[in-house]
């Protein structure tokens, strides 16, 4: 097998990286390229991306490895929810909303007056997150001025190529995608009072998107391929299982613990978890729940700035374990600030006693991730039972584009199963899985 060389851009909530991989008959080489971080920025009282800065440091990226490699495709994968909007000329209508803004406080209920929560997911399959891009699309006043609107991957996409579309794992995170039709929801769509036109072709990963014209200046066109490109799905797909029966967790400034599935999943029952159903690889199912993640941890350490973060696990992981515990997925700790205040605060608010100093509050997060983490992966294969057996044999965890892995050691902490638990911060192999899950304890 000749050898083949591909870039994969990888955009995370914090930072983002270009990487070169090479593919032989026998392994993958990884060569980080671009490294650079992803710095919000507040104007006006609005939280935004810097999408600009974002695209700039793409094309670096991409010129540094179309110079260092022979190129044969580029892939681009992001967060999902978050988007641009185009006018009718293609021109940008303002920088992206960062989900984490506080724009849609309220919005949802108004959404779910026209349409029902438990309709919504019975479409859409999704969890109930205030920030989901139906009321993000909702608290946007310029919607009416919109012609197109792409999701983050497929933004940068359209201005390394010129051409518009919307993939399908991306599209899966919005609530306005049909699950079980695996289309955009029209239906979902104009009930919530959004205008259907702005919603481009589907595409599905493997498809050629566009030519980059020379990337680096001197070469020739280079293919961009889509990808699984909500980083979930590539997460998923590259996750090294030793078989179909597993359990995954994918840590990074967010968690999203769960299964993967042949099916959603969308009894009452799930919808009351708020567990999610995105459409993955191949056409699995991502049946998954989002944990708070090492967000707790990235703003603590910003509100530390002399700390040193190995030093502080390493003193965390000679504390004795769970002395304090949070439940990280209260909304408390969603919007940016002083989080080991919050910390304290949510702990004192139930009597209970507060870490003392940086180190506890360390432990307190890694514990409390740890532990719902374990809550998660046991709820989806209690649930996903409705649909297939589902018993995992081994949990994985994956690293996101942030190099700080630390949550993986504590979530392997506290087996339930007699699984093996692993962590492996970077994917051994590609596998492919059919989603049958026998054993399952009805």
């Amino acid at each position: 097998m000749t050898d083949t060389t591909v870039a994969a851009v990888d955009l995370g909530a914090s930072g983002g990286r270009v990487m070169a991989g090479q593919v032989s008959g026998s392994a993958i080489a990884l060569h980080e390229v671009h490294r650079f971080p992803n710095l919000p920025v507040t104007a006006g009282g609005t939280l935004y991306w810097d999408i600009l800065r974002l695209f700039a440091d793409v094309r670096h990226g991409l010129a540094q490895a179309a110079r260092r490699f022979p190129l044969a495709g580029a892939g681009i994968d992001s967060w999902g929810v978050d988007f641009g909007l185009l006018d009718e000329s293609g021109a940008l209508l303002g920088n992206p909303v960062h989900y984490r803004d506080a724009r849609t406080d309220g919005v949802a209920a108004r959404v779910h007056a026209a349409v029902p929560p438990d309709e919504l997911y019975a479409v859409t399959g999704i969890g109930q997150l205030p920030f989901n891009t139906i009321y993000q699309l909702a608290a946007t006043p310029m919607l009416r001025h919109a012609a197109t609107m792409l999701l983050i991957p497929d933004l940068l996409a359209y201005w390394l190529t010129g051409v518009a579309g919307a993939e399908i794992t991306n599209a899966s995170t919005t609530s306005l995608f049909d699950v079980r039709a695996q289309d955009w929801a029209t239906g979902v769509i104009r009930r919530a009072g959004l205008p259907p036109h702005i919603f481009p072709p589907l595409r599905r990963p493997g498809e050629i998107i566009g030519s980059i014209d020379e990337p680096n200046g001197l070469g020739s066109p280079l293919p961009l391929i889509a990808v699984g490109s909500h980083d979930t799905a590539s997460a998923v797909a590259a996750v090294p299982a030793a078989g179909p029966h597993f359990a995954y967790i994918s840590s990074g400034t967010w968690s999203l613990a769960g299964l993967e599935l042949d099916a959603p999943v969308l009894t009452r029952d799930s919808r009351a978890a708020n567990f999610t159903n995105e459409t993955g690889v191949d056409g699995t199912i991502r049946y998954l729940r989002n944990v708070m993640g090492l967000w707790l941890l990235q703003e603590s350490l910003r509100r530390w700035p002399d700390a040193s973060l190995g030093a502080l696990l390493g003193e965390a992981a000679r504390l004795p374990p769970l002395t304090f515990v949070i439940d990280p997925d209260d909304p408390v700790f969603l919007p940016p600030g002083d989080m080991p205040a919050r910390i304290a605060s949510w702990l004192a608010d139930r009597g209970e006693a507060v870490p003392g100093g940086p180190a506890e509050t360390v432990r307190c997060i890694l514990d409390s991730l740890a532990l719902a983490h374990r809550r998660a992966i046991l709820s989806a294969q209690s649930l996903a039972c409705c649909i297939s057996s589902a018993a995992a044999r081994g949990t994985r965890c994956s690293a996101s584009s942030r190099p700080t892995p630390p949550g993986c050691p504590w979530s392997r902490a506290r087996p339930r199963r007699p699984a093996s638990a692993t962590c492996s911060c970077r994917p051994a192999r590609w596998a492919r899985r059919p989603a049958t899950w026998p054993g399952c304890a009805r």
